[in-house]
């Protein structure tokens, strides 16, 4: 089994941004590069998946660990750029406006909407929108989905190279710190992903 961490993933779509056919603006190719920053250090030591035997996907999280990360990650980024961390919260806020709306969803919200409030700066929707596509699209690249996440080639060239690290377990593990200290020791493997003009 692959690992592919979600910081390495959002690696990916930094690259996308930046293999744009029109050049992005610098601070939307940093939100999409740091989307997942939350993740990193969960990345690091994850969760055991007791029905797989392998740490837990990111679709597979516990709702509060997840919620606790996304509410962690655009505060990352402030000292940055306050444009980029309110693009990934307010990315953080439409991935949970998809879900169930429960209070802990509710509560979510509100907290990510405060946030972007104090940083007192206008988000355009179009680079919300690409923020969330450029997700999309570096996801179904790794995962092989069918749909590339675009209608029309976005990419400066007709062929594109995309490169990440991941980890490879070679078993499925009962115990959490048997995992976590197969995940550590296990060498980073580089990946080489192309996409190509159909």
């Amino acid at each position: 089994m692959l690992c592919i961490g979600q910081a390495s993933h959002a690696w990916i779509s930094g690259q996308m941004a930046r293999a744009w056919a029109e050049p992005l603006p610098e601070e939307v190719c940093l939100a999409a590069e740091q989307h997942d920053v939350g993740m990193a250090e969960w990345d690091l030591e994850p969760t055991l998946n007791p029905e797989t035997g392998l740490p837990h996907a990111f679709t597979e999280m516990p709702f509060e660990v997840h919620r606790d990360l996304w509410l962690a990650a655009p505060r990352t980024l402030v000292s940055q750029s306050a444009y980029a961390a309110a693009l990934v919260s307010l990315h953080g806020s439409r991935l949970y406006e998809m879900r169930q709306r429960t209070p802990a969803v509710e509560g979510f919200l509100a907290r990510q909407a405060d946030f972007r409030a104090t940083l007192g700066v206008e988000i355009a929707e179009r680079d919300s929108d690409l923020i969330w596509q450029l997700d999309f699209m570096s996801l179904s690249l790794i995962l092989r989905w069918d749909d590339p996440g675009y209608s029309q080639w976005p990419f400066a060239g007709d062929a594109v190279e995309f490169v990440c690290d991941a980890r490879r377990l070679r078993e499925r593990f009962e115990d959490e710190a048997a995992m976590r200290r197969a995940l550590a020791a296990a060498p980073a493997e580089r990946l080489r992903l192309r996409a190509e003009r159909a």
